[in-house]
C-alpha cells in the first residue's frame, strides 16, 4: 500500500487532525461478550447477515460459568442463539437438541438455527444509533438477556428470563420439553406467520399463543409486529449475551417494562391446549418499527422510523451501514502514515 502524499504546504496540525479523526471514525468496534449462567454446556452459534463479515467463530462451545468475547466491526449485523443437547466428537463433527444449524460442525459455517430456538438481533450503526432486540418469532430453547454497557441513549435491557420450556402448550411443545415451537412453526396458518393476506401489521395480530410469550417475556418479540415494545437502540455500547440468567440486572430491573393492552379470553384445556376467543389489539402506532423478526414466513425486512423512512435490513440480511474489516484496516494504516509525515513535517 502507497503511503499517502501531502503538499509541502499542509498544516502539520491539519494532518494531525486529519489522522486522529481518521483513527478514532469508524475503527472502534463493539465488543459482544457471551456468559453461560447454565447448569448445562451452551453451544452458541453466530450468523452475520449478507453484506456483514463474519466474526472470530459462527458456533463454539460455553462451558457452564464461561465466558467469551467478540469484536464485531461497526455496521455489522447478523444474530446470535444457544445451541442445546449438543454432541460433537473430538474432530468437532456432531448435531444439537435444539437450535441445531445443521453443518454437523460446532462452527455453522454461514447456516442459521433450526426452530424453535431464542434469537438475539443486532444492526450496528455506523456513527448512529445500534438495534437489538430478543426474538421468540422462531420459538424458544433456552433462557437469554442482552445487557448494553458504556453506551448512550436508553440502552434497555432486553430478553426473555422465563423458562418457557415449563409453561409451553402441549401442542408446543417439543420433545421432553426442551424447546417451545411458535405457532407459526406449530401450525403453519398465515394468521400464525403473518403471512399471505396477514402480512401487515393491521391484519395480523398476537394470537393466544404468542400472548403467552408476551406475558412471560415483555420485552420479547412475541410475534412478527410485536415492534413497539421489542426493539430497543443504543449507541456506543458493548453487548452481554447472557444465557439462563438467574434473574434481571440491577440496570435491567430499573428499566420501565413495556406494556400492551390487548383484550382476551382463554381457557386451558386438561391436556395442557389453549383455546382462544375475543379481540387481540392492534399494537401499531406512530413511530413503530416494522421488523422481520426471523420467521421464514416472515417477508418484511425493514423498519420504519418516525419520520417515515425506513432502516432496510434489520433483523435479515441486507443492511445498507456495512464496513467491511478491510476498510478498517485501512483507514488505520492511513492514519499511522499520516502521523508519520506529521512529525517528520514538524
Amino acid at each position: 500500500m502507497d503511503l499517502p502524499s501531502f503538499p509541502a504546504s499542509t498544516s502539520p496540525i491539519l494532518v494531525f487532525s486529519l489522522a486522529f479523526l481518521t483513527l478514532f471514525t469508524g475503527v472502534r468496534g463493539t465488543t459482544f461478550t457471551f456468559v453461560n449462567k447454565c447448569e448445562y454446556t451452551v453451544w452458541p452459534g453466530v450468523l452475520a447477515n449478507a453484506g456483514s463479515p463474519s466474526l472470530d467463530s459462527t458456533g463454539f462451545e460455553l462451558p457452564s460459568d464461561a465466558s467469551r468475547s467478540f469484536i464485531a466491526p461497526t455496521g455489522w449485523s447478523g444474530r446470535f442463539w444457544g445451541r442445546t443437547g449438543c454432541n460433537f466428537d473430538g474432530s468437532g463433527s456432531g448435531s444439537c437438541a435444539t437450535g441445531d444449524c445443521g453443518s454437523g460442525q460446532v462452527e455453522c459455517n454461514g447456516a442459521g438455527a433450526a426452530p424453535p430456538a431464542t434469537l438475539a438481533e443486532f444492526s450496528l450503526g455506523t456513527g448512529g444509533q445500534d438495534f437489538y432486540d430478543v426474538s421468540l418469532v422462531d420459538g424458544y430453547n433456552v433462557a437469554m438477556i442482552v445487557e448494553g454497557t458504556g453506551g448512550s441513549g436508553m440502552c434497555a435491557s432486553t430478553g426473555c428470563v422465563t423458562d418457557l420450556n415449563r409453561i409451553c402448550p402441549a401442542e408446543l411443545r417439543v420433545g421432553d420439553g426442551n424447546a417451545c415451537k411458535s405457532a407459526c412453526e406449530a401450525f403453519g396458518s398465515p394468521e400464525y406467520c403473518c403471512s399471505g393476506e396477514y402480512n401487515s401489521p393491521s391484519s395480523c395480530k398476537p394470537s393466544v399463543y404468542s400472548q403467552v410469550f408476551k406475558s412471560a417475556c415483555p420485552r420479547s418479540y412475541s410475534y412478527a409486529y410485536d415492534d413497539p415494545t421489542s426493539t430497543f437502540t443504543c449507541s456506543g455500547a458493548d453487548y452481554t449475551v447472557t444465557f439462563c440468567p438467574s434473574m434481571p440486572s440491577q440496570k435491567s430491573s430499573k428499566d420501565p417494562t413495556p406494556t400492551t393492552t390487548t383484550t382476551t379470553s382463554t381457557t386451558n384445556g386438561g391436556d395442557g391446549s389453549m383455546s382462544e376467543s375475543g379481540n387481540m389489539g392492534s399494537q401499531t402506532g406512530s413511530g413503530s418499527m416494522v421488523i422481520d423478526s426471523g420467521s421464514e414466513s416472515d417477508t418484511g425486512s425493514q423498519a420504519m422510523l418516525a419520520d417515515g423512512s425506513y432502516l432496510a435490513g434489520l433483523a435479515l440480511g441486507g443492511s445498507t451501514r456495512t464496513l467491511a474489516a478491510s476498510v478498517l484496516h485501512s483507514g488505520l494504516l492511513f492514519a499511522v502514515a499520516a502521523l508519520s509525515l506529521c512529525f517528520l513535517q514538524l
